[in-house]
């Protein structure tokens, strides 16, 4: 039976916690994965976290309340820009490589392989047959770095388009944010659909069983920080076996 297809302007943006309860939710969410990290090593298990999203969705945020307590001596952080010269030359993936973890470490992505069947797929900076045949290539790469052991969290925040563009403004009215929103935010924020379209089918036929994607509303950043948060400690949780 088909799965039935993701919309992500459906999704209920209503819901949100007050201040008290980010504050306290967020403190002893580190903790339990704080407490778990050393777990982790001991039992040799590596983990990838990945984290996709529109513009301004708040990702770079989020990645760092739930990873800002960790010992950052089993910790890496990739933010995933535009390939250099030398990594465009080889396959897509071949970047990637690096970024995998040492067993019993946690590498975070900052938007990720899915760039091949997003922004690349939209923006035409790939051929149509070469994103379709990404989806098959990025399941089985998936599906062997996860037998091999390896714990893989795929995180989607999603903002409204109304939220986006208020968030947009706020950042170039802020003299401390005003390096986060440049010409390409807003040329990409014109083809808000066909981005949307693209997540779509992407959940449609990457989200499997062995690595399902996790869809976080995000008007509201407290909330979207603790689900996030929670999401995490429950997979991390999963793989030590509690």
């Amino acid at each position: 039976m088909p799965k039935e297809r993701l919309h992500l302007d459906a999704l209920d943006q209503s819901k949100s916690i007050t201040q008290d309860e980010y504050k306290t939710k967020l403190r002893t969410l580190q903790l339990e994965l704080l407490s778990m990290q050393l777990q982790l090593l001991e039992k040799k298990i590596p983990v990838i976290f990945l984290m996709e999203g529109p513009d301004a969705a708040g990702k770079g945020g989020t990645i760092k309340r739930v990873f800002e307590r960790l010992d950052p001596r089993l910790l890496s952080v990739h933010s995933i820009n535009k390939p250099t010269e030398e990594e465009f030359a080889r396959h897509y993936m071949w970047r990637f490589w690096t970024k995998i973890p040492a067993r019993g470490h946690i590498a975070v992505l900052d938007r990720s392989w899915y760039g091949r069947v997003l922004v690349e797929r939209v923006e035409g900076f790939c051929s149509t047959d070469a994103w379709k045949r990404a989806y098959e290539e990025i399941n089985q790469f998936e599906k062997m770095l996860i037998d091999d052991g390896t714990v893989l969290i795929k995180v989607w925040l999603h903002i409204t388009k109304d939220e986006q563009l208020d968030r947009f403004k706020r950042r170039e009215a802020d003299p401390y944010k005003h390096w986060k929103i440049g010409d390409e935010d807003w040329r990409n924020r014109k083809s808000w659909d066909e981005h949307i379209a693209a997540a779509e089918d992407m959940f449609e036929k990457t989200s499997t069983d062995l690595a399902p994607w996790t869809v976080i509303p995000a008007n509201y950043k407290w909330y979207a920080r603790v689900k996030t948060l929670k999401t995490v400690c429950r997979e991390v949780a999963k793989a030590l076996g509690k």
